[in-house]
This record gives C-alpha cells, sequence and structure tokens, in this order.
C-alpha cells in the first residue's frame, strides 16, 4: 500500500465484478474510503460479505433514482465525494449490422447505448454537486480499445464506446477546473462477467467463457500478455489520485499495446 488515494471518498459504479470489483479492491488497498453501486442482487450480497464496513447499494445505474440514492449514501456516509468511476458495460457479441435482424435493431440499439453510455450520464449527474463541493475531484469513466479500434466487438459496442469517448472529452471541458474527467480504455480482460444483449438473447453469455480466451488475447497484442482486472484497476487509482492532478480529457490504454499491433507486425 503506498497510500495515493488516503482520504479520498469514492463512489463505484458497476462494482459487483470484473474491472469494477478490482477497483474497489486497489482503491481501499491505497486508502480510499468507497461506496458501491451494483444492479445484480447476488453481487450485492457477495460484496456485503466480503466487505461489511462497505456502503453497497442495489440499484439500476441507468435511473437517476438509484444514482441519486448511491450518492446520498456515500457522501452520508463519508461527509463527501471526491471521485466516481463507472465500470458499467454490456458487449454485442461481435454481430455487425447485418446480422442483426432489422426487427429488433432499435431494441438492441436502445439497449446498449442505456446501458453504455446513459448509466455514465446518470452518475455524473448524480454526483455533479458533491464533486464539485470539494477541491481536486475526479471522475474517471471505462472505455475499452473499441473506443479507438474496429474490429474489438459489433457496430452497437464499437459506437456506444466511442461515444463513452466523447462524453469524456465533452465533460472535461464542460466540468474544468473544478472536476478532472478520464476515461481507461482496457483491452480484452480476462475474469469478467461482461454478458450479451438481452436484446438479442445473449444475456446469458459470457465474454469470458469464449474458449482459449488467455492464449488468444495475449497472441492478439505485441506483449503478449492477457490482462486481468486487476491489472487495469491501477490506471483508475492513478487517474483518481493527485499525481494525475494535471491530465483531464485524456485515456489510459492498458491493453498490451493494441494500438501497435500493425507497426509491431510489419
Amino acid at each position: 500500500m503506498t497510500g495515493w488515494l488516503d482520504g479520498r471518498r469514492a463512489l463505484v459504479v458497476g462494482a459487483g465484478s470484473g474491472i469494477g470489483r478490482a477497483v474497489v479492491a486497489a482503491f481501499r488497498t491505497e486508502g480510499a474510503k468507497v461506496a458501491v453501486l451494483e444492479i445484480d442482487t447476488d453481487k450485492c450480497a457477495r460484496l456485503r460479505q466480503e466487505l461489511p464496513d462497505m456502503p453497497v447499494i442495489e440499484g439500476d445505474a441507468t435511473t437517476r433514482a438509484a444514482t441519486d440514492r448511491a450518492v446520498t449514501t456515500a457522501v452520508d456516509a463519508f461527509g463527501g465525494l471526491d471521485t466516481l468511476v463507472n465500470c458499467v458495460g454490456v458487449f454485442d457479441f461481435y454481430q455487425g449490422v447485418g446480422d442483426i435482424d432489422a426487427d429488433v435493431l432499435a431494441a438492441a440499439f436502445d439497449e446498449m447505448f442505456r446501458i453504455n453510455v446513459l448509466s455514465q450520464l446518470q452518475s455524473v449527474k448524480a454526483a455533479m454537486p458533491a464533486l464539485q463541493a470539494q477541491t481536486g475531484s475526479s471522475i474517471v469513466l471505462t472505455e475499452s480499445t473499441s473506443s479507438f479500434y474496429p474490429g474489438r466487438g459489433g457496430v452497437l459496442y464499437v459506437s456506444s464506446k466511442f461515444a463513452v469517448r466523447g462524453l469524456v472529452a465533452s465533460l472535461a471541458h464542460e466540468l474544468a477546473p473544478g472536476i478532472r474527467v478520464n476515461g481507461v480504455a482496457p483491452g480484452g480482460t480476462l475474469d469478467t462477467d461482461l454478458r450479451g444483449l438481452a436484446s438479442l438473447g445473449l444475456d446469458a453469455v459470457r465474454l469470458n467463457d469464449s474458449p482459449n480466451r488467455a492464449s488468444d488475447l495475449a497472441a492478439r497484442v505485441p506483449l503478449n500478455v492477457a490482462l486481468t482486472p486487476h491489472d487495469h484497476a491501477w490506471s483508475f487509482v492513478f487517474l483518481a489520485s493527485d499525481r494525475s492532478r494535471g491530465i483531464t480529457g485524456e485515456t489510459i490504454h492498458p491493453d498490451g499495446g493494441f494500438g501497435l499491433r500493425d507497426r509491431h507486425e510489419a
């Protein structure tokens, strides 16, 4: 423990598994007080059992009611809020526009953008007053390698993650100088509970269950590593800490060098 987040008070949205859960662990290790918002009942129960001192709010981050309740709970518990992290997401399993039936396209679009984009906006909107009341506050949103490169998801996932990248830029401009806003764009990740769209019948399918996932992830990138949520969590720690006080509107890429792939193979 280095104490990079000593005294920080954080709300982590989508914290029940994967990167969100790893962020909770890393923030607490670094001295932060953490509250979480999570939609899954079983994950909430597990969090309460594992971390009985941590406020756990069960609710849907795409709704105003849940995000308002989570922020209020965090502020009441800690006396304020310094950092918001959002790790909510859903996947489309690489389906292109030609793969999606016209009858479900609108529903799939609405579901993807509600979960991947609206959840981020709702959490930011709810947290803004509490964050603006502090000095040196920060927001860290979860982007993806798909925020920069096609092919790492289908047409809906990639476009939704480009939208999150746009949120980072727009919010950083709007909320400066009081609140720094940055993003983390993880590459392919092991040990994730990321699932597919219910509107496409994929809500029971987990990305992590893909065969040979570890070796496939390592083979994609110049560093030949299959990264875990724990690996990504430290990017969130850095962006929430005072070490990054001069950084806003930027994105960290813990992706094994995916963006260098073509030059690496040349």
